[in-house]
């Protein structure tokens, strides 16, 4: 009886071990794959946010693959965080990360979601954010990924999908340069 438990114990070890191995070589081919791509660095001065909500920072994934992780550099782990938009972009402090930042003219869309790689929730009770990752591998065509988080309290949501959608609908306008202006107005 005694080998028989010794027998179960070492299954079990070896087993529990190799499971460990697979995970470990599994995130290290998943951050080698995505080396690439990392979000951008903030500017300084900043100023106030326009919005500052608390979230839980549940996963960047490919567009449209919710069920894909990505090892994104600032946004490789889930964690708690602190959101805050500006009008220049999107500032994301997660637990344990480096801050991240969204520029205004990367942000592509936001909206709402019900599962992520490993958060499922009611209807609509993640933010699904649409962005253009600084890829390093300069593809031919822009590199767009979901984020996924979860709003703290009741009503924060829809105010932060609203408050990034404005800010990824008012691009920078192109202004004339002073001396054009005055040209033009001169001429009348």
């Amino acid at each position: 009886m005694a080998s028989g438990w010794i027998v179960g114990t070492v299954v079990a070890v070896v087993l529990i071990g190799a499971a460990a191995w697979l995970m470990v070589r599994s995130w290290r081919r998943r951050t080698e794959r995505d080396e690439t791509l990392a979000a951008y660095v903030a500017p300084a001065g900043l100023g106030a946010p326009v919005l500052e909500i608390e979230a839980l920072y549940v996963a960047t994934t490919p567009e449209s693959e919710p069920l894909e992780r990505l090892a994104v550099e600032g946004l490789a782990f889930r964690g708690s965080a602190r959101i805050e938009v500006h009008d220049a972009g999107v500032l994301l402090r997660i637990a344990g990360e480096q801050p991240s930042f969204i520029p205004a003219d990367r942000l592509v869309a936001a909206g709402t979601a019900t599962y992520a790689i490993d958060r499922g929730v009611e209807p609509e009770g993640l933010v699904a954010l649409t962005w253009i990752v600084d890829d390093r591998s300069e593809p031919e065509t822009p590199t767009r990924v979901d984020s996924y988080l979860r709003c703290r309290y009741p009503g924060d949501s829809a105010r932060l999908v609203t408050a990034l959608n404005d800010i990824a609908a008012a691009p920078a306008e192109v202004r004339p340069a002073a001396e054009n202006a005055e040209s033009e107005a001169s001429d009348d």
